[in-house]
C-alpha cells in the first residue's frame, strides 16, 4: 500500500518541532533524501517556497512533493529510523506573513475593482502578484493598500476549513479549487475565502503591514511587487536611513529632500550643458592647432590625458574643418579607444578598418562609413592599431606622408 506523508503544517502552521519515522531513503540531486511518515516541513508549492530546518541536527536544504509524499533533502545523511525535526521558524513565519498578506491584497483587488489574481510568487526578498488589470493609477494602488492594511489592523481571525467535494459550495470561494476532492480553505474572517495549502498566520494583525512597492504592465495585466511584516519594516528602515542621510547631507528637512534633489539635478543638467559647450570650443581650438601642424590630409595621433568624449569631439572638429582623415587613439587608465573618421570629401568606408585593427586591440564597437569607434580591451596595442590603420589609409588614397 502506498503511504502518504501526513502534513502537520496543514493543521498547525505554528508547530516548530515534531517526531517522525523514516519510511523511505534515497538520493535527490546527489544528496541524501528522506520520506517521513509525517512532517512539519512545507514543500514548495502554490507560489510559496519550501521550509528549511533540521532533522536530527542535519540541515534540511530542500523540500518538495513527489506525488503524495514529501521529500526532505539533507546536507548530510542520518542513520536513525526515528527522527526529530525542527523547522527554521524565522523563515516559516516570514512566509506566513507574506502569504497571508497576499490573500488580503488579492481580495482587496477583487473588492475594489473586481480584479482577479492570476499568479503569485513569494520570493526570497520580494513577492509579486499578477492582477487582471489593464492599468493601475497611484490613487487606485493607494486605495488597495489602504484597504489591505485596514484588514490587517482589524486583527481578524484566520480560520481553516476542511471541506469535502459536496461541501465546497457552502463557502464563497474567491477562486474555484483546481481539484474536486477534500480541500483546505483559508478564511480571513468575513473577508476572504480561498482554497490554499500554504502556511498562514492565525490573525491578520500578525501580517504587520502590507506595502506595495511598485507595479508594471505584463502580458496585458499588471504585476505588483509587495512586502509584508518584517520585510516591510526592514524596507522602511533602509529607506528611512537613506532619507535621513540625504536630509543631513543637504541640510534640509526630510520633506524638502525631493525638491532639493530636483533642484540639484536641474543645476547639474545646466552645468553639463555649459561644460559640453566649453569642451566643444576647446576641441575646435585644439583642432585648429593640430591642423596647422599637419603635413597632409591624414592625421594620426595618440592621447593619454583626455576622455573618450574629448577625443571624439576633437576628431569631429577636425573633419568638419576641412578634408581630413583622422586616426585618433586614447590609452586610458582602464581601457583604450580608437576614433577613426573622415571628411565627406573622401570616398572611403571607415568600417573597412574594423576587421584590420579589432583583432590587435581585442576591440568592440562599430560605426558608419564616416566614423568608427572602438573600445580596446588591450590598450597596449593602440599604437600598433594606429600604424596599421595609417598604412591601410595611405594605400587606399595613394598618399604617402613625408
Amino acid at each position: 500500500m502506498r503511504q502518504e506523508t501526513k502534513r502537520l503544517y496543514l493543521q498547525d502552521a505554528y508547530r516548530v518541532e515534531f517526531d517522525a519515522r523514516v519510511v523511505e531513503r534515497g538520493l535527490r540531486e546527489k544528496k541524501p533524501a528522506l520520506i517521513l511518515d509525517q512532517t512539519c516541513f512545507y514543500p514548495e508549492s502554490g507560489g510559496q517556497p519550501y521550509d528549511q530546518g533540521w532533522i536530527d541536527g542535519e540541515r534540511v536544504i530542500k523540500v518538495f512533493d513527489e506525488g503524495e509524499k514529501v521529500i526532505h533533502v539533507l546536507e548530510k545523511d542520518i542513520e536513525a529510523e526515528g527522527i526529530k525535526g525542527k523547522i527554521d521558524w524565522e523563515r516559516r513565519f516570514d512566509h506566513m506573513q507574506q502569504h497571508s498578506g497576499q490573500h488580503i491584497l488579492s481580495q482587496s483587488f477583487v473588492e475594489l475593482f473586481g480584479a482577479k489574481t492570476l499568479s503569485f510568487h513569494l520570493g526570497e526578498s520580494v513577492s509579486t502578484l499578477e492582477i487582471d488589470l489593464k492599468k493601475a493609477s497611484d490613487d487606485e494602488v493607494e486605495r488597495v493598500e489602504r484597504r489591505a492594511n485596514e484588514i490587517v489592523f482589524e486583527d481578524r481571525e484566520v480560520k481553516l476549513h476542511f471541506l469535502s467535494e459536496d461541501e465546497i459550495g457552502r463557502l464563497p470561494l474567491r477562486k474555484p479549487p483546481p481539484k474536486k476532492k477534500r480541500i483546505r480553505v483559508v478564511e480571513i474572517s468575513d473577508f476572504d475565502y480561498t482554497a490554499c495549502g500554504g502556511t498562514h498566520v492565525g490573525r491578520t494583525g500578525e501580517v504587520g503591514l502590507v506595502k506595495i512597492l511598485k507595479w508594471e504592465r505584463i502580458r496585458d495585466n499588471v504585476r505588483f511587487e509587495f512586502l509584508c511584516g518584517n520585510r516591510a519594516l526592514q524596507d522602511y528602515s533602509a529607506k528611512n536611513r537613506i532619507l535621513r542621510e540625504l536630509s543631513n547631507r543637504y541640510t534640509v528637512h526630510e520633506s524638502e529632500v525631493l525638491s532639493s534633489v530636483e533642484k540639484l539635478s536641474s543645476d547639474l543638467k545646466s552645468q553639463k550643458q555649459r561644460s559640453r559647450k566649453l569642451e566643444q570650443m576647446i576641441a575646435q581650438y585644439e583642432a585648429q592647432e593640430i591642423i596647422k601642424k599637419a603635413e597632409g590630409s591624414i592625421i594620426s595621433q595618440k592621447f593619454t590625458d583626455k576622455t573618450h568624449e574629448e577625443v571624439r569631439n576633437l576628431a569631429l572638429s577636425i573633419i568638419h574643418s576641412g578634408d581630413f582623415i583622422v586616426l585618433l587613439g586614447l590609452r586610458g587608465e582602464e581601457r583604450g579607444h580608437l576614433i577613426l573618421a573622415r571628411s565627406e570629401g573622401f570616398d572611403i568606408d571607415m568600417r573597412e578598418l574594423i576587421p584590420l585593427v579589432s583583432p590587435l586591440i581585442k576591440g568592440k564597437g562599430g560605426g558608419n562609413p564616416s566614423l568608427v569607434e572602438l573600445v580596446a580591451e588591450d590598450k597596449d596595442k593602440i599604437d600598433a592599431a594606429l600604424d596599421k590603420a595609417l598604412t591601410f589609409i595611405e594605400k587606399k588614397i595613394g598618399v604617402r606622408l613625408p
